[in-house]
């Protein structure tokens, strides 16, 4: 008897593109199922995404087929946003998605969209799945603040940006300005319209899986579900299924990384990597390099090359970058500090027994690196959902310090930077023991929400009972 079939698509970009390839993982390894993934590419980002998609292919949990992207810049304006280009691109991928669909020598029972694909849900009605449901990579309170947002919509006048209470979400915690998406900060922009039409569209699946767990979330959860405002907005059942990250793989560690961890004591350096999507101006670079360096404190700060957020790198070179620090920076810092302007296996990294924080743009994926290992956050939220991610961590979830202002709006300053990195590896810090106690404690609810009983585990089989992809 062949197995169920559920098809996952991805949108385009590497933020995307590895969630998916994730949940398809989990989704075979644990309930033994085929995976079909289609993966919309990009051509900008085509190498990394050629490179996550070899890799993911290369252990057979998930079968994969590329979607080349479809041009869409006779649909969109010259100066749209990436988001923008993103939602605009997943609806224009729909014939030839179909296309692919009817070329599978078996249906598939199921289809997953990520939450930029919900465009594409009435294809699995056109060719007769029996459920279509969302993904959201990020963690439930993005997921109500979504869902919500078309109320909001209605209801509130004028900028988000200008209101001067915080805006209330049943059930949740209310948004303010630091919140907010990056998407709602100008509502006369057309990505504000398409996030809201998404907004609009996830009650329209037949639910939602999320990567987060009940015990890091489990208020925001419940406001989703029980019969309260929010829940009627909804509508759909929401299940916790995180954490999904990419575990330790078999990624060649570079030699010079880990010689120089392997060196350094116990929990005692900071991670600093800032992710692929954002960027530092040079004057923020000089300050986060000083502040460093004024911390006292070991580091190891991965300094890569700018890219776009869906992944197109720079021209500049290794020298290029480099050049951003502060004369005699490299030197003065020489055995304290290691800084790398190559690609770094983060998940390693993380796992290695010297690190003791990570400062971090706070993008879910990384967040999520970074709780399952215990390792406490240095929250620099840069775009996207990252401010709300910021709060989150250091407001609800107490795992993280986060800068005064926004990083990018304010440049935050080198005495700034050395207060928050010290406060997280200090062991003599009073707030930083609280922060790092709470890090090993949810490290330890992560690891109990995926064992056999445990609340992501349940949650996947009861949404896989519901979709009939297992018994």
């Amino acid at each position: 008897m062949d197995k169920p079939h559920a098809l996952l698509v991805a949108s385009p970009g590497l933020g995307h593109l590895i969630p998916v390839l994730e949940l398809g993982n989990r989704l075979s390894s644990v309930l033994n199922v085929h995976i079909n993934v289609l993966a919309v590419t990009s051509g900008s980002s085509s190498q990394t995404e050629t490179e996550a998609i070899r890799a993911a292919a290369a252990s057979g949990a998930c079968k994969i087929t590329e979607l080349p992207s479809v041009d869409v810049n006779h649909l969109v304006e010259p100066d749209a946003t990436v988001a923008t280009k993103i939602f605009v691109t997943m609806r224009a991928m729909k014939p030839a998605a179909r296309e692919a669909v009817k070329s599978m020598s078996r249906k598939p029972t199921v289809m997953i969209v990520d939450f930029f694909g919900t465009g594409l849900m009435s294809l699995a009605d056109e060719v007769g799945m029996t459920g279509k449901y969302v993904y959201v990579p990020s963690h439930a309170w993005f997921l109500a603040v979504m869902v919500y947002l078309p109320v909001l919509d209605k209801v509130v006048e004028g900028e988000y940006v200008d209101i001067k209470e915080p805006m209330k979400i049943p059930g949740c915690k209310p948004v303010g300005p630091k919140e907010l998406m990056e998407t709602m900060l100008d509502r006369s922009d057309r990505q504000y319209r398409e996030c809201l039409q998404g907004g609009e569209e996830i009650p329209t699946s037949d639910g939602v899986l999320v990567n987060t767990w009940e015990e890091l979330q489990g208020n925001t959860l419940a406001a989703l579900r029980q019969d309260g405002k929010l829940s009627r907005v909804m509508k759909v059942p929401v299940y916790a299924i995180g954490p999904i990250v990419r575990t330790n793989g078999s990624v060649k560690k570079p030699d010079s990384i880990f010689q120089w961890l392997d060196q350094q004591p116990e929990r005692s350096v900071v991670y600093v990597c800032l992710g692929s999507g954002g960027t530092l101006s040079l004057e923020q670079t000089m300050e986060l390099a000083c502040g460093l360096e004024l911390s006292g404190q070991r580091f190891l700060w991965v300094l890569r090359r700018p890219t776009s957020y869906l992944g197109a790198s720079s021209g500049d070179d290794d020298d290029q970058v480099c050049a951003g620090l502060p004369d005699g920076f490299l030197d003065r810092t020489s055995g304290v500090g290691l800084v790398v302007t190559q690609w770094a296996p983060q998940v390693e990294i993380l796992s290695h027994g010297s690190i003791g924080g990570f400062l971090s743009h706070c993008g879910w994926s990384s967040v999520l690196e970074s709780l399952t290992k215990g390792v406490p956050i240095v929250a620099w939220p840069l775009y996207a959902e990252q401010w709300m991610n910021a709060t989150l961590l250091t407001e609800e979830i107490g795992v993280a310090v986060r800068t005064s202002e926004l990083p990018a709006k304010e440049v935050i300053g080198q005495e700034e930077v050395a207060v928050l990195v010290r406060k997280i590896v200090v062991e003599e810090d009073e707030e930083g023991r609280k922060i790092r106690a709470k890090a090993e404690e949810v490290k330890v609810s992560s690891e109990r929400a995926w064992t056999q009983g445990g609340s992501s585990h349940s949650s996947l089989f009861e949404w896989a009972k519901r979709c009939h992809l297992v018994s």
